[in-house]
């Protein structure tokens, strides 16, 4: 049995970083199953902060007498409120991503082709471009920008 590699990386969402075995097949089936728990964990963390925001604008929903207490309020309120709805977008971008596990198209650059990389994966586990197909997207956005 070949011995395996280790990463120096943090847990993602509570899942430590996949150990490499030398010669072991691109997202074969334990890759797999390891991307779907670190999404799956990401997307339970989200929904989380969902909850919590509701029970928090029930609790906060209060009526300042103070105009400075009020206007203090509704900026924070606000600013969650635009918190949720990125998280919201990100929830939609995970489903797409566990859709695309379930289809085995997860890994795998939507411009080229090419594998986008275990590491890469577990940095941004949404990604959707390889490091050079991303690079090429950002010159373009810069450029035209």
């Amino acid at each position: 049995m070949s011995e395996r590699q280790s990463h120096a990386g943090s847990p993602q969402h509570g899942v430590s970083p996949y150990q490499m075995t030398e010669g072991e097949q691109y997202m074969n089936a334990e890759q797999q199953a390891h991307f779907r728990r670190i999404l799956n964990a990401w997307r339970q963390e989200l929904m989380e902060e969902v909850d919590r925001t509701v029970d928090h604008m029930k609790v906060d929903s209060v009526h300042c007498p103070d105009p400075n207490d009020r206007a203090t309020q509704e900026s924070d309120m606000d600013l969650e409120l635009r918190t949720r709805e990125r998280e919201r977008k990100l929830l939609v971008k995970i489903e797409h991503t566990l859709k695309k596990l379930d289809e085995h198209d997860y890994g795998y650059c939507e411009v080229c082709g090419d594998e986008i990389g275990i590491r890469r994966l577990e940095a941004r586990p949404t990604a959707e471009l390889c490091i050079n197909c991303k690079t090429k997207q950002e010159a373009a956005e810069h450029l035209y920008a």
